[in-house]
This record gives structure tokens, sequence and C-alpha cells, in this order.
């Protein structure tokens, strides 16, 4: 049985933990995942964007697709849950994505793919059923994977296995809901320092023509009045500019062409650079 190509992304990113986390994957599919460690100082936001862009990047094919399998491991930072948020997964046409429920990554995904609902699962009433079927796991084999903390390891490569071979996993729907935070933030720095925003440009109050917007600089904490334009190509040499970017659906991005954004403003991702008032 030939299973589909599995891509990770994930906040547990020293090598030791993709070392195994890569180790298990191809152990249970047959082929070596793509790992995509997100270590940055806001994983939750480079995670949510990134995920939308990977599940967009299936589309506009002119034909059929492969499916692929995603796994996307990071914990929501509110402390909530006694041992880690739960996993749930979803379908975006043939393509099975797994996911800690985490509002914030998924959210996107409601407003932008349509997405509705997932299917949340509980680590041991899924461990087992699966060793009551057909998995051979025994007690102390599911008690094991129930109680570590490193779930991302030992229960999410089975729970994608499962899924993947229509296995009849139990789980328990919840509704996601788009929500849009007050604060325009960095998504994505990529590597030529241009800064990838969590929304699209047209819902930037403001956005158009020869506009300008307020990006607030990190290094002094000045507002800068940044020019909009519609592309890249159509920001002069070496000055920052607002266009429509290559992520998301037309979202937007902080430029300096020939430069980098986040150099000129100081900015990470994670920081607030424009604060809506509309």
């Amino acid at each position: 049985m030939t299973h589909p190509p599995v891509i990770s992304l994930t906040d547990c990113a020293d090598p030791n933990a993709l070392a195994r986390q890569s180790a298990r994957i191809a152990a249970l599919f047959g082929a070596t995942p793509t790992v995509l460690p997100l270590s940055g100082p806001d994983p939750e936001g480079a995670a949510a964007l990134t995920l939308l862009d990977l599940l967009r990047s299936t589309g506009l094919t002119g034909g059929p697709t492969h499916p692929v399998v995603v796994l996307v491991n990071i914990a929501p930072r509110d402390g909530h849950w006694p041992n880690g948020a739960p996993f749930c997964y979803f379908r975006h046409g043939d393509h099975l994505v797994i996911s800690t429920v985490n509002h914030r990554v998924l959210a996107p995904l409601a407003g932008y793919l349509g997405l509705v609902e997932v299917q949340v699962t509980d680590v041991r009433e899924v461990l087992e059923a699966a060793a009551g079927q057909w998995a051979e796991l025994a007690e102390a084999e599911v008690e094991e994977i129930v109680r570590t903390q490193f779930r991302s390891l030992w229960y999410v490569p089975l729970l994608a296995r499962w899924l993947a071979d229509g296995r009849p996993v139990p789980a328990e729907a919840l509704p996601v809901r788009h929500s849009a935070p007050e604060a325009v933030r960095v998504a994505v720095v990529d590597n030529f320092g241009n800064c990838k925003l969590d929304r699209p440009a047209t819902a930037l109050p403001g956005y158009g023509g020869a506009a300008t917007l307020a990006v607030r600089s990190r290094h002094d904490g000045r507002n800068v009045q940044v020019r909009c334009y519609d592309r890249l190509p159509d920001v002069p040499l070496g000055e920052p500019g607002i266009t429509v970017g290559s992520s998301g659906v037309g979202f937007a991005e902080l430029v300096v062409r020939g430069g980098s954004a986040a150099e000129l403003f100081g900015l990470r991702e994670g920081d607030r650079v424009l604060h809506l008032t509309s």
C-alpha cells in the first residue's frame, strides 16, 4: 500500500526532536517526511500563515492532485490544558491535516478556506479503540503513550497513519470560527527580510492607490508613514512599501525593495506593526 507524503510543522525544533520525529514518521509511512521547524518568537502566527499557504499551494493545478498529510504541532501558549492541547483532524479536499487544537492556527482556515469544523480526538480513547481493533498495542504501551508529554512524537504519527488507512478513529466535532485580531502582526519574516502580515492588504483601512499607512518601528517606537503599492516591482528601489504579497489570499507584505524591512523597522515575527481603527 502506498502512503501519502507527510509534511510536519512543529515547534519541537531541536535536532534531537526532529530526528526522532522524522524516524518515527518514516517507519510508519515508508518515506522520509518534510519537517519544518518553527522556532521563531511567534510559532503560532508563523504556523497559521504557513498552514494556509501550504493548503492553498495544493490548488490551481489544472487537474487532480495526489493527497498529502500535514501534521501541525504548535501548542497554545495559554497553559489551559493539563497535559497539552488535544489533537484534531480535518480534510481539505483529499488532503489530511492533523493539528493541535489551536484557535489562532486554525481560525484563518475558517476565514479563507471555508473550514467549518475539526474532529477532536482523545488520546486514551483513540489508543484503546485501536488496541481493541487494528493495532498491536499492549495495555502498558497504551498507558505509556497516554501519559507522555511528547505526544507529537508518540501519538500524532500513529493517528496520521490510522486516518490515512481509513481506520474508524473516534472523535468529536468542534466548530471553527474566524476572528481577526485588532492589531496587524508580522506572521513570517522571509529570507529577504520581507515581513508577511497576517491579513489581506484590502482589509487594511486606507490601503490602496498612493495611500500611506503608519508602521510602528521597534527601533524607537515611532510611527513611520509607508506608502501602499500594488506589487513589489512598483516600490522604488531602496524604499519601504506595503504591497500585496505572495502569501495567504492577497495578504499584505511590508517590504523594502532591494533591502530588508525587518532590519529597517527592527521587526520580528509576532510584532505588531499596524493598529486598526475601523
